[in-house]
């Protein structure tokens, strides 16, 4: 390969320059150019001349007209990163979350009140325009939503990073629940478009898969490995405008989408085979089609590995040539200039596909192209469970990705040498750390590639980090003690209390002002007012507002009636046995036996609402909801139940639901088995607007209670350190027996009550429960959940101290914004420079 010295300036450089000095240049747009802009849309661009019932025409007009501001700030942007030569961060992850992006952009733009106003004169509001939008599913929970948050902090602080994803057609599926079943459906968030979008196929690159390895040697008798025969996909980049809050600076996301290259198989067209050179190219566009494939099958883990390896390629690939463009194939300060934060093991094939780029590509020798990866490589793990790391077949690996397993080996020998160097003659060292698992099939550990091909590894909360170099990760952290560090999660401020909770945003800036949006450290301020009864009384006015407005979308969703004068008590995340949703179940049964046996002294009437999605292939998963369903089924048809207890499981719960889920939150549940979730960003979430949390001293949880107070949390559980211990000596049947609460919600599971024309339904749910070996310690935490619930309840009679403590969980929330989480990792593991 002819290497270049210097990419020469381009016109388009010089144009950029001009259009950013235009738009610099320009008077601030005013509400009026806003009102001729979404017209100029609707009427010319969309061809409407009338809204219609439907506001899914308006809806995109004033999305064009929005990104119209964003593109320009965007193009501004990407000018002074190039023209500063300034240091920048990727962040490739396999989930984006986004939901909805009209909200978001209208606040950061200041433009809110504008757009209510320019649509005025089509008779309808911003609040139903909004409603048009589908939420961008690109995600399965937790992982992808703080991928989200992080992006509007990196664009809010001012940072440089762009984001890596991959455009799933098919997002996360929608839940609909049939006879309480989960029943899954398409999410097929882009049938109408998604004008937030820009495509940039001119910028397309090409992923290698299949094919085998050939060896050539050239003139100076340089060993070449070339990947030959491959059956290569496209990756075609459309680019999302993420703006910061009100600084002009507006960063991008790139999601990738796979497309067919332009070649038939000519051999196989000519012998008439039409139909299988065609089929090829449709398996290239089956890449980006839906959000992570369900595993279970042999060919739903190779589609997950091609997803994994297409988002990796492509972005190295992409940020590669952007900078060869630049610098030639002078690599001497790549490093200096880039880091890749990996997020979780899904993207830690990037470690050997950098190599690969390097070496095969551009030429370099080993050892240069391992200095330029493990300076660049950073990697976020997010989870506690082994289970949840990739493990990846050899087998798999070497007939999808033959020459990255060549590199993977190489870095594995030469990584072994070292733990050799560092525990002489510990054979079993040396097998617990190689990155390639031995057995009847071997397996490539993806985690520990990425932990070896990285120079810092991070956790998102302090037990989550503390665990990771104790246990799962001890020996890693015995080698390399300096990589090791901790960065808490958290969750950005904008949408998660000044966009979704606007009359307590109102409130808040009529105390301490306006800049706590920005400086969302300064929330603090409100422990100033925290006893003042007029304040108070304003904070509970709104938390009603709040919760009537739950209680009519619940209503919409579920047919269950609310009453808003009811403690809100919340449980919403993807249904998994570790956050025990089935723990809360059973506590409502609890409750419900009591009111059924007349034990309604003390009694506090409570709402429950619980809601999350089940892996499509996780059998007990979606066995607890329709357990859960089955339960809310008969105490809402019971009589005795009015006005006491009412209970509802939402379906299809997505980001925009949370957004008037956790303003209206009473009781925020955070039940996980301690030691088992890695942070959380829903507990963040809930606090940042006022909920109290029921929880156990797991993940982030234990940050949150040491900010808050303990008085200010309501604790309970058995902790990360005894749990190991308990599993040891476990007996749950004798637990069950000795605890008459517990005793009685098991009989009247075990009799069939909630599935009188379902016999046995329940079983395995019974069983697991009774189980010595269940990990999860649910009859062991049951006496003190109830307790604490109890405790929760006798709180909330007193009105003034529950606001009390309400308005302090808020003040305390400022540790928790998603912008201290992105300025730690930009200080400790980037070392960015603000634009």
């Amino acid at each position: 390969m002819s290497k270049k010295s210097n990419a020469p300036t381009t016109p388009q450089a010089n144009q950029d320059v001009c259009i950013v000095k235009h738009w610099l240049d320009a008077p601030k747009i005013d509400e009026n150019t806003l009102v001729d802009d979404l017209t100029r849309h609707f009427y010319y661009t969309l061809g409407r001349d009338k809204v219609g019932e439907s506001h899914l025409y308006l809806y995109n007009a004033l999305a064009l007209t929005i990104r119209d501001r964003l593109v320009a700030r965007c193009r501004a942007t990407r000018q002074h990163l190039r023209s500063k030569k300034t240091r920048k961060a990727a962040y490739l992850s396999l989930e984006f979350l986004m939901g909805r992006a009209l909200g978001n952009a209208l606040l950061n733009l200041d433009l809110t009140d504008s757009s209510r106003n320019a649509l005025q004169q089509y008779c309808t509001s911003l609040e139903q325009v909004q409603e048009a939008e589908h939420d961008a599913g690109l995600g399965n929970g937790g992982l992808g939503r703080l991928a989200a948050c992080f992006l509007d902090s990196c664009a809010t602080l001012g940072l440089p990073v762009l984001g890596y994803g991959i455009r799933y057609e098919y997002g996360m599926f929608n839940q609909i629940i049939d006879h309480g079943n989960q029943i899954e459906q398409p999410d097929n968030w882009l049938r109408e478009g998604h004008p937030w979008e820009l495509s940039a196929p001119e910028q397309a690159v090409r992923v290698k898969f299949f094919g085998h390895i050939e060896t050539h040697k050239d003139k100076d008798g340089r060993e070449h490995r070339v990947w030959a025969n491959t059956q290569d996909v496209l990756a075609v980049p459309y680019d999302v405008p993420i703006p910061g809050y009100r600084n002009e600076v507006v960063n991008t996301l790139r999601l990738w989408k796979s497309e067919a290259t332009d070649e038939f198989d000519l051999s196989e067209f000519n012998a008439g085979s039409y139909s299988e050179a065609v089929a090829k190219k449709n398996l290239a566009e089956q890449i980006t089609m839906v959000l992570y494939p369900n595993d279970s099958s042999e060919n739903g883990k190779e589609l997950r590995l091609r997803q994994q390896y297409f988002l990796s390629s492509a972005s190295l690939q992409d940020i590669l040539l952007t900078w060869v463009n630049q610098n030639g194939h002078n690599f001497k300060d790549f490093a200096e200039h880039h880091v890749f934060q990996l997020n979780d093991t899904h993207p830690s094939i990037a470690v050997a596909e950098l190599m690969r780029l390097l070496i095969d590509e551009y030429e370099l020798e080993w050892d240069e192209a391992w200095v330029i990866t493990t300076k660049t490589m950073a990697y976020t793990n997010h989870t506690l469970l082994p289970e949840a790391l990739e493990r990846w077949s050899v087998p798999l690996f070497e007939k999808l990705l033959p020459r990255l397993l060549e590199i993977i080996y190489e870095i594995n020998a030469r990584f072994l040498s070292l733990v050799a160097r560092q525990w002489p003659g510990d054979v079993d060292m040396q097998r617990t750390l190689s990155i390639i698992e031995e057995g009847p099939v071997q397996h490539i550990r993806m985690a520990y590639l990425a932990i070896v091909g990285s120079f810092s590894v991070n956790g998102v909360a302090a037990l989550h980090t503390d665990l990771l170099e104790r246990g799962l990760f001890k020996d890693f952290y015995a080698l390399w003690p300096e990589k090791f560090n901790n960065k808490t999660n958290g969750v950005t401020p904008r949408r998660w209390l000044a966009q979704c909770n606007p009359s307590l945003s109102e409130l808040i800036t009529e105390y301490i002002g306006p800049n706590w949006v920005r400086h969302f450290d300064q929330i603090s301020q409100l422990r100033r007012y925290f006893d003042d009864e007029v304040f108070q009384e304003k904070w509970r006015n709104v938390k009603q507002d709040n919760k009537a407005r739950l209680a009519g979308f619940v209503r919409a969703k579920t047919g269950v009636e609310f009453d808003e004068t009811m403690m809100f008590d919340v449980q919403v995340k993807r249904i998994h046995e570790y956050k025990r949703q089935l723990l809360n179940i059973l506590h409502v049964i609890h409750l419900y036996d009591r009111i059924v046996r007349g034990d309604i002294k003390d009694f506090v009437p409570r709402c429950v609402l619980l809601g999350g999605k089940a892996a499509p292939g996780y059998y007990m998963a979606k066995k607890i909801i329709k357990l859960i369903n089955s339960v809310a089924d008969v105490v809402n048809s019971d009589e005795r139940t009015n006005g006491l207890l009412r209970v509802a499981f939402l379906p299809n719960y997505n980001v925009s639901a949370m957004e008037l889920i956790c303003p209206a939150t009473d009781l925020s549940e955070q039940i996980s088995t301690a030691g088992k979730e890695a942070s959380g960003t829903g507990n963040m979430k809930f606090m940042m607007n006022g909920a109290i949390t029921i929880g156990t001293l797991d993940g982030a949880n234990i940050e949150i209670r040491d900010a808050v107070g303990s008085e200010n949390f309501f604790l309970f559980g058995a902790q990360s350190e005894q749990v190991s211990a308990i599993r040891a000596a476990y007996n749950p049947n004798q637990l069950i027996a000795q605890d008459e609460n517990l005793n009685r919600v098991m009989a009247l599971l075990e009799s069939g009550h909630f599935n009188l024309f379902e016999q046995g339904l329940f079983d395995d749910i019974i069983s697991a429960i009774r189980s010595p070996n269940d990990p999860w310690i649910v009859a062991y935490d049951f006496a003190s959940y109830v307790e604490q619930q109890q405790q929760a309840a006798l709180t909330y009679l007193d009105k003034n101290v529950w606001t009390r403590m309400s308005i302090l969980n808020t003040a305390a929330s400022g540790e928790f914004s998603s912008d201290r989480t992105i300025q730690q990792y930009s200080d400790e593991i980037w070392r960015l420079s603000p634009m």
